[in-house]
């Protein structure tokens, strides 16, 4: 997991193909303009998902793993925190990984939680199983989601 500002992104676009791409993406668009609602830019390799959502709490956040695709959580307004656990150190899980969804959640707790206010983001890898949207009123965010193993 990596969790970092906007103004620091160029410090990860080495670490796959599609972040500079997913970053330069944040810089030029006004998401605050887009509805809530799912955006391809490359494809399935580079998705952008917008959501304006009500916080939860801690008790009723989920965490949840991927495998085909590493999250970059962008909070673009709100006060949100996310929770973390190596998901190799979780052991509860709700169901059996979801192919169509790519996701599986689990009922361990987070191992920590890290506030992330407006203009920064996490960075989740299929090893890191997440609980996002866990705050007090709305939340405006942007989650990409980037093929581990993007086709071009």
């Amino acid at each position: 997991m990596i969790f970092s500002s906007l103004s620091q992104s160029s410090r990860y676009t080495a670490l796959h193909p599609l972040f500079q791409r997913a970053f330069d993406h944040i810089r030029d668009t006004d998401f605050f303009a887009l509805a809530p609602g799912r955006y391809n830019i490359v494809g399935d390799d580079l998705i952008v998902i917008v959501e304006q959502v009500q916080g939860k709490t801690k008790e009723h956040a989920r965490l949840e793993a991927h495998r085909k695709y590493i999250d970059i959580q962008l909070v673009l307004e709100g006060d949100e925190q996310m929770g973390w656990k190596p998901l190799s150190d979780c052991h509860n899980p709700v169901s059996e990984h979801s192919e169509e969804k790519d996701i599986r959640f689990f009922l361990d707790a987070p191992a920590s939680w890290v506030a992330v206010p407006p203009d920064h983001f996490c960075i989740f890898f299929p090893e890191d199983a997440h609980a996002p949207l866990v705050g007090n009123g709305a939340i405006r965010k942007v989650i990409f989601k980037v093929a581990v193993n993007p086709a071009k």
